[in-house]
């Protein structure tokens, strides 16, 4: 059963999200992990998202702050702010809560969660996924899920500036 909170309330500090999990692996909950920059929501990663959720029964997403995302893509990005791209990922019926990072990786984020699934997407390779390697040390599993053909946030960028 997905969390029916307000979108308020699914946007957690990490402290805060540490204790929520805490709550939820106490009532039998299996927690599903994600993340990335979601800087414009498209057809791939709402696939991704779905397929994650499927997984168990909370699903956390982990937002890269606008500072890292510059870091790792470069200055023209985000398009759009953490605290919008944030807003658009806990919107989500199948999110149940949502973490904005400042590192480059979310690796302290995931092993403060620890969560039973790891997911990411078709291009990484398990044994390079950031946090893999804690999860499965704490019994979790390292999910890849297929990217969906023909969806890429710079892809959509590049058609934008073309128009």
């Amino acid at each position: 059963m997905k969390a029916s909170g307000k979108i308020s309330e699914k946007l957690m500090l990490r402290d805060e999200l540490a204790k929520q999990v805490q709550r939820w692996k106490f009532l039998g909950k299996k927690i599903v992990f994600t993340n990335g920059c979601f800087d414009i929501l498209h057809k791939g990663h709402l696939e991704l998202l779905a397929k994650a959720a499927e997984l168990g029964h909370v699903l956390i997403v982990g937002i890269n702050a606008d500072e890292s995302v510059q870091r790792l893509k470069g200055h023209e990005r985000p398009v759009n702010d953490e605290k919008f791209r944030a807003f658009i990922m806990a919107s989500l019926t199948i999110v149940d809560a949502v973490n904005i990072f400042p590192e480059d990786t979310p690796l302290e984020l995931i092993q403060t969660i620890l969560p039973d699934f790891l997911v990411k997407g078709g291009d990484y390779d398990p044994s390079t996924v950031v946090g893999a390697e804690d999860v499965i040390k704490n019994g979790g599993e390292v999910v890849i899920i297929p990217l969906v053909k023909g969806y890429s946030t710079s892809n959509l960028i590049q058609k934008i500036r073309e128009l």
